[in-house]
């Protein structure tokens, strides 16, 4: 409700930090004309979102006005314990609607709960929305990459519809963060031709843009372009 106490205390707190150039600034990163930025900083929104997980549920119900409202509400669930925040993921996720907030959308939580949450990995990407399935592969990017996780990674990417953009950019940079992290593996995944042609060299570009990887492999990397 737009006019609840915690609506005006939050909305009052996000204007005092609000800075006009940053927003002008952030908003033409977003590219969505949608989306009213007020222009606060990432650390600022995480420090406010700190003082409102006690109220998590009051939270989550007051309008999406701004851009820093939806984050201050994601970095509050984030900070809840593995337990409370699985009853808070669908309705976080359906809160994302651009690459920012989704990128920056990575409960820690997770972590030390791999194994249970992968149900909700498979199930994000299973989902036609774009940015389900991007915050499905982020956070395969943020938490999962590995041996362990290996080829639960591949294939998750290969049900990543990645004729979205968004969907698309997350399958690039993840696949080139299983290149710099297992160059055998990553190859492999390259040669199954299991990604369309726009993100498999798309991938390629990324992993090549690491410091992480030798001249030799980079070079060979850009000879397994389609």
């Amino acid at each position: 409700m737009s006019g609840s106490p915690l609506y005006e205390k939050l909305s009052a707190q996000l204007k005092d930090c609000a800075e006009e150039e940053y927003a002008k600034f952030h908003s033409a990163l977003l590219k969505d004309d949608k989306i009213k930025v007020l222009g606060v900083h990432v650390p600022t929104l995480r420090k406010i979102a700190a003082g409102y997980v006690h109220c998590i549920d009051e939270l989550l119900s007051i309008p999406d006005d701004y851009y820093e409202i939806t984050f201050v509400k994601l970095q509050a669930a984030a900070r809840l314990p593995y337990e409370s925040f699985v009853e808070y993921a669908d309705k976080c996720v359906s809160l994302i609607d651009n690459w920012a907030t989704c990128d920056c959308f990575t409960p820690k939580c997770i972590a030390q709960n791999k194994a249970d949450f992968y149900k909700y990995i498979r199930r994000y990407l299973c989902d036609g929305r774009e940015f389900y399935q991007r915050f499905a592969l982020t956070t395969l990017l943020h938490f999962y990459v590995g041996e362990e996780w290996a080829d639960e990674i591949i294939s998750c990417l290969t049900l990543a519809d990645t004729q979205m953009y968004y969907v698309h950019m997350a399958a690039a940079w993840l696949t080139a963060e299983i290149i710099i992290k297992d160059f055998a593996r990553g190859v492999e995944f390259l040669k199954s031709g299991a990604l369309d042609k726009r993100t498999h060299n798309k991938a390629i570009t990324k992993a090549c843009e690491s410091f992480r990887l030798s001249g030799d492999q980079k070079q060979y990397l850009k000879t397994l372009k389609r």
